[in-house]
C-alpha cells in the first residue's frame, strides 16, 4: 500500500478502504466549492441557507476524513473523485443555464439530493469496511458523517415540496 497518490495496486480490503477514504476526501473538497456556488445561485432563502449550513458541515467531515487518513499514515491522495466531478458538473450546468429562479432552485435542489445520495452510499460503504477491519473509531466517525448526509437529504426533501410547487409557474 502506498500513502501518496491513489494509483496503488489493490491487494486487500485495507487498500480498498484507504482508497475509498481518499476518494471521499476529494469528493468533500469538491462539494465545498460546489455548495458555495449553489448558495450563490439559489434564490430561495431557505435553500441558500441550507447550502451554507451544509458547507460548514462539510468542513467537519473533511476534518474527520483527515483524522482517519492520518491514523492510517496516509494523506488525502491526489486523484479526484470522478463521481463527484460529474455531480458537480451537473450543478454548474444548472447554474449556467439561468432561467426562472424557482425552476433553477428546483433543479439545484434535485442536483443537491443526487449528491447527498452519493455521499450516503459512500459513507455507508466505508463504515462497513471499517467494521470489517476492526476500526471502531473510524466506524463512529463515518456514521456521524453518514447521519449528517441523511439529515441533509431529509431537509432537502422538506424544501422540495414548496420549491417544486413554485416551479410549476
Amino acid at each position: 500500500m502506498t500513502s501518496g497518490g491513489m494509483s496503488m495496486r489493490m491487494t486487500d480490503l485495507q487498500d480498498l478502504y484507504l482508497e475509498g477514504l481518499q476518494y471521499m476526501y476529494s469528493a468533500e473538497e469538491q462539494q465545498m466549492e460546489a455548495l458555495t456556488q449553489m448558495a450563490g445561485a439559489a434564490s430561495n432563502p431557505d435553500l441558500r441557507q441550507g447550502f451554507e449550513q451544509h458547507r460548514e458541515q462539510t468542513a467537519g467531515q473533511l476534518a474527520r476524513l483527515e483524522q482517519m487518513l492520518g491514523d492510517l499514515g496516509a494523506g488525502p491522495g491526489g486523484k479526484p473523485c470522478k463521481g463527484m466531478q460529474g455531480l458537480v458538473a451537473e450543478g454548474q450546468e444548472i447554474i449556467g443555464k439561468g432561467g426562472e429562479p424557482a425552476v433553477r432552485d428546483a433543479s439545484l435542489l434535485a442536483a443537491a439530493q443526487r449528491t447527498e445520495h452519493y455521499e450516503i452510499s459512500a459513507y455507508g460503504t466505508l463504515r462497513t469496511y471499517a467494521e470489517i477491519l476492526g476500526r471502531s473509531q473510524d466506524m463512529d466517525l463515518l456514521r456521524m458523517s453518514e447521519d449528517e448526509e441523511k439529515a441533509n437529504d431529509l431537509k432537502l426533501t422538506g424544501l422540495a415540496r414548496s420549491i417544486n410547487m413554485e416551479a410549476l409557474g
